[in-house]
């Protein structure tokens, strides 16, 4: 099993960001001819606009959510963001295809309109789509700051690969806007585990994040304090947890890790090492007694697509069984 996905990005929360009024917001605004070529040279998701001349709820849109400045920064960084008239009537080229006006006349939908909306014809509504126009998500409505937080998350920090929306935008609220503190598993440092290992030895996993990333703060939060996955981990595994922009020297296997720049920038060296060079954020690195690699599981993982990786692992199914196998099996014995 290999759910390796390289991604950086470098993310803060904008809740409290200064907002001012303006009428079209703050965002670079492209077309989508621009976007697509911009795209062509430097990929990156797209964030569609789809609204109409008459519609109030788009204005108002641009004068709070597309006017938060922080939010505007954090979109003009990572999106190519697109305003797209619903109502347009000129001809327009989206992925290789052409689309073209359904009638003169005016307040008819445009044939690309329909595509991105089927029949609900709802404005404002905000398509997010990936570079390479594999994903995209729609939400239909007025986003406001909060709203359209988990959005952005989940598109640019490639959530979309192993939670589903609704889902990850609920551990999203309870992330940053609950106050209840979850108890949380329980965490050792590196030299714990070793000593831990003489006496009861089992696996580790290594649990790395990194300050920028919001989806490793969703994880580190919520899946690590569900009730089962914190039972499950306590009794078959030693966790630490790693930041990934550690200044620490670490020593791992005979071989001093430190603070170095990696792609351009600086990480410790020990993330690379555990991941065997299969760092995406967030990533847990699966170890077996001996401190040898088994896996590196990246992106967002939920409760739910953490346990049976857990138990493929635990119970040395990995050694016999082909993931695809296993995941089938545990599946249907959840059904019964």
């Amino acid at each position: 099993m290999k759910l390796f996905a390289y991604s950086i990005a470098f993310i803060v929360l904008w809740s409290f960001s200064v907002q001012a009024q303006h009428e079209n917001g703050l965002v670079k605004w492209l077309d989508l001819k621009e976007a697509q070529a911009l795209n062509k040279q430097a990929p990156k998701p797209f964030l569609i606009d789809v609204y109409t001349d008459w519609c109030g709820w788009c204005k108002h849109m641009m004068k709070t959510t597309y006017s938060n400045e922080g939010i505007a920064n954090y979109i003009n960084t990572y999106f190519y963001p697109v305003k797209f008239n619903a109502e347009t009537k000129d001809t327009i080229e989206y992925n290789g295809k052409i689309y073209k006006p359904t009638s003169a006349a005016p307040k008819t939908p445009h044939e690309l309109a329909i595509k991105f909306l089927g029949t609900s014809l709802s404005y404002p509504s905000t398509i997010f789509v990936t570079n390479n126009f594999e994903f995209n998500l729609l939400s239909q409505g007025y986003l406001d700051d909060r709203k359209i937080q988990p959005l952005l998350v989940y598109t640019v920090e490639n959530v979309f690969k192993t939670s589903g929306y609704e889902d990850f935008a609920h551990q999203f609220d309870k992330t940053f806007f609950d106050t209840v503190t979850p108890k949380l598993v329980k965490t050792y440092s590196l030299k714990e585990i070793e000593q831990l290992q003489k006496k009861k030895p089992r696996k580790v996993l290594v649990n790395i994040s990194a300050g920028f990333c919001n989806a490793c703060k969703v994880q580190n939060k919520m899946t690590f304090s569900d009730t089962g996955i914190v039972n499950y981990i306590n009794k078959h595994f030693y966790i630490m947890n790693f930041d990934a922009e550690s200044a620490d020297t670490i020593l791992f296997k005979g071989e001093k890790c430190y603070k170095m720049m990696v792609n351009g920038y600086p990480f410790n060296t020990f993330a690379m090492k555990v991941t065997n060079n299969r760092l995406g954020f967030p990533t847990v690195a699966v170890l077996d007694a001996n401190e040898n690699f088994l896996d590196a599981l990246n992106n967002y993982l939920s409760p739910q697509t953490l346990k049976p990786i857990l138990v493929y692992y635990a119970e040395d199914k990995y050694k016999t069984t082909p993931w695809a196998d296993f995941i089938k099996s545990y599946n249907e014995k959840q059904k019964k």
